[in-house]
């Protein structure tokens, strides 16, 4: 028989701050797709969707979004599976709420990097937890977790209608909720973060390690991580900054580079990695430079099997 698709949906990959594209970004976006398009024949819509897939750079056509940390791993039919409450939970809560009007189980598990108001805020907005009929289970390595949420969204705690209860992992001491194995790791972050991995029963494997500093020239340090991330088939993990920014300016902000985690996932002979929790100062230009230089910095330093560099941006989905 075979494995039902595990689906990844990335529902915000910003970090420390939601951003919103200005209009004068949007107006630069037209004039740069006008200017592309100049003395070519568009006569219908499909001409022109056929013109922005295949002539314009993603950056040009869309954007990374503006949503803070929040992945859905679409794992099986016993639960719902997220990591962080960041501002894209608002919408993934319409996405679930949608699937559980089709029969959809009303179980939602959440995993949570960390306290920080950025991971939590969409939470006020998730709209399951109004509802009577739905179960929430909030897992942290934080023991004050459900003191920060509830501190966080104290006016809101009124219209929690579902049954919520939280959970305290233990790095180290691995657990399997609904069918899925959990693995938990500590990391290096102000006020302490927690990375995961989720293993399903076909032995697919995701790696969520978000607000995490790594360096590169402590290598052995980071014997753990290789671990951890090891074979892993997507690997979602902090590259907030480029390499130059996290061992000057941004050193010691609990955040790490798009080099560093290259380096971890070869080490690891992981498949994937996704690019994610992208700089609120980084404009769709600057995220997209940092990506297209991890693609070639991938290549250069490839020593076995490639390592496939994807760029998170909100509505991405991967297919496992």
């Amino acid at each position: 028989m075979t494995a039902r698709p595990i689906t990844v949906r990335f529902w915000g990959t910003r970090g420390s701050a939601p951003v919103s594209a200005s209009a004068r970004a949007v107006r630069e976006k037209i004039v740069e797709a006008l200017v592309a398009a100049r003395g070519r024949e568009i006569a219908s819509r499909q001409d022109a969707a056929r013109f922005v897939d295949e002539e314009l750079s993603f950056a040009a056509s869309g954007t990374y979004g503006g949503a803070t940390s929040c992945v859905e791993m679409d794992c099986n039919d016993l639960a719902f599976f997220f990591c962080d409450m960041g501002t894209g939970l608002q919408d993934a809560g319409l996405s679930a709420m949608g699937r559980c009007s089709s029969g959809r189980r009303r179980k939602f598990n959440f995993f949570l990097s960390h306290l920080h108001t950025d991971h939590l805020i969409g939470f006020r907005s998730f709209l399951p937890a109004r509802d009577p009929d739905a179960e929430i289970v909030i897992h942290s390595g934080h023991a004050d977790a459900e003191e920060a949420l509830r501190r966080l969204q104290h006016e809101a705690v009124g219209d929690w209608a579902a049954a919520i209860r939280f959970v305290t992992l233990e790095p180290g001491k691995g657990t399997v909720t609904d069918g899925i194995a959990v693995d938990v790791i500590a990391q290096q972050h102000p006020g302490g973060s927690f990375g995961y991995r989720f293993t399903d029963k076909n032995g697919r494997t995701i790696v969520y390690s978000s607000d995490s500093e790594h360096k590169i020239d402590e290598a052995a340090g980071e014997s753990a991580f290789v671990a951890f991330f090891e074979e892993a088939d997507l690997v979602i993990c902090d590259t907030m900054y480029s390499l130059a920014k996290s061992d000057t300016t941004k050193e010691h902000q609990g955040h790490s580079s798009n080099v560093v985690a290259i380096d971890l996932c070869h080490q690891a002979a992981a498949k994937r990695l996704a690019l994610f929790h992208h700089d609120p100062f980084h404009d769709d230009d600057d995220i997209e430079q940092m990506h297209e230089d991890s693609i070639r910095y991938e290549e250069l330093t490839r020593e076995g099997a490639p390592l496939e560099v994807l760029c998170a941006y909100d509505g991405l989905e991967v297919v496992l």
